[in-house]
């Protein structure tokens, strides 16, 4: 059965198409032509989706928001204005609209805000009932670090984090950027009994090598031009806990010989010191290049390697355990939700997309994409079409599959949808679409020569 609606509009003409349209859809609707007639309604019948327009009378649409989720929570509230502002959309996102639309709007889209609005409260339903039935919903914040998933090659990881944790002795991680390689690193620290000590992060990358040999060993006041006190060094500062040295691949070769001398003998000789100390302190390291390579070609210290390679591990690409990405999406969207307190789930098409691309960037590339569409998309619901949109934005190179020529399939099936849904009206489909309507027949030429 469909959700009762409410539409709020005192304009005429505008209340009538709502109420045609959504009659024509089989929703069941009731009008308030005012605020007054509004808060009537919703003080007599809780209201799963209502419609309003922001400026009315004495109340506005923010008015009627706050009070019909006051009396149902879960109320999905669509907005409609012909003159916002940025305030307005700014207070209406924090009061918890579920959508705001401009005037003058498509019908298309108008329907498809009541779809999205419809689809989102049959999840909001279905993880109540899960929640009821003691089904755990991922709110709890894990006191340490955790990785996500189930995979049999996630489940290598964790068996190598689980042996690794307690044998107290050097790590090296190898994976692309994105695949969680600092995390395990967390893990391992906050596994070990070294969990109390301190975990200190060096981005060896970031820093040339006069740089990164200050920030691990330190410095004595006088070492160098604006030494003006002693600096003690992350490896010292971390006495008792564990460094992790990222992207150890990219450190300078003069460098290496002194991070491997620490490595043997666990001292550090602050720059211009005489006189070394002893830490203790565990170092895990990693690398998004290929460390065996760089030994051959004479470009990283082939007893640097060995002395790093003592447990190593290389951490799967997302494109390898296509099987998590179902739990890391609802993992990451939960997260999300609560907080930017916006409902978002991803429909059949779009999980189905995410899980056939490629993920160059990973999980982290995941991540973003996600915190993206759970920012900006504008309804509750992600079609295939707004989860390419945002593939196509944040894709770093433009060429993995499910980007390029899928994206322009895509686009080529979006502008067919809408020509049938105007009987082939190309001016009202420019419209819709948001383009010149010379941009249009440039398109379909293009689709009929290729």
């Amino acid at each position: 059965m469909k959700p009762l609606i409410l539409v709020v509009e005192d304009d005429p003409a505008v209340a009538e198409m709502l109420k045609t349209l959504l009659d024509a859809e089989g929703y069941p609707v009731r009008e308030a032509r005012g605020s007054e007639e509004a808060l009537e309604h919703l003080a007599a019948t809780e209201f799963p989706i209502v419609i309003s327009d922001i400026f009315l009378d004495e109340r506005s649409g923010l008015d009627i928001l706050r009070r019909a989720r006051a009396f149902n929570p879960r109320c999905a509230v669509i907005l409609i204005t012909g003159r916002g502002s940025f305030e307005t959309v700014l207070e209406a996102t924090r009061e918890g609209a579920f959508d705001y639309i401009s005037k003058p709007f498509s019908l298309e889209r108008m329907l498809q805000a009541v779809r999205n609005a419809e689809a989102a409260l049959a999840q909001s339903a279905a993880s109540a009932a899960d929640a009821s039935a003691g089904v755990p919903d991922g709110s709890g914040a894990a006191s340490s670090p955790a990785l996500i998933g189930n995979s049999p090659a996630m489940v290598e990881v964790y068996k190598f984090v689980s042996r690794v944790a307690e044998a107290d002795t050097t790590v090296l991680l190898e994976g692309e950027t994105g695949t969680g390689k600092e995390l395990v690193a967390r893990m391992i620290h906050e596994s070990s009994p070294r969990r109390k000590g301190r975990f200190a992060v060096v981005d060896c990358g970031a820093l040339a090598g006069t740089l990164l040999e200050t920030e691990l060993f330190g410095a004595v006041r006088g070492a160098y031009t604006g030494a003006d006190r002693d600096r003690m060094g992350m490896l010292e500062s971390a006495d008792g806990g564990t460094v992790f040295l990222d992207e150890i691949g990219d450190i300078d070769p003069a460098f290496q010989l002194r991070l491997l001398r620490f490595l043997q003998e666990h001292e550090v000789r602050p720059v211009g010191s005489a006189t070394a100390r002893t830490v203790n302190v565990r170092v895990l390291a990693a690398t998004n290049r290929n460390l065996r390579l760089l030994v051959a070609e004479k470009k990283f210290r082939e007893d640097l390697w060995y002395r790093l390679n003592v447990a190593s591990l290389r951490l799967p690409p997302l494109r390898e355990r296509s099987q998590d990405i179902a739990v890391l999406v609802e993992h990451f969207l939960g997260i999300f939700q609560r907080r930017f307190r916006r409902q978002v789930i991803l429909d059949p098409a779009a999980m189905k997309l995410a899980l056939r691309y490629h993920w160059p960037g990973n999980v982290r590339q995941l991540l973003n994409i996600l915190e993206r569409l759970a920012i900006l998309h504008p309804g509750g619901v992600v079609d295939e079409q707004a989860f390419r949109s945002a593939l196509a934005a944040l894709d770093p190179g433009g060429k993995d599959s499910a980007s390029s020529d899928s994206l322009a399939e895509a686009e080529e099936e979006h502008i067919r949808r809408v020509l049938e849904a105007t009987h082939g009206n190309k001016t009202r489909a420019a419209e819709i679409l948001g383009i010149e309507r010379k941009t249009l027949y440039r398109k379909l030429e293009k689709m009929r020569t290729v």
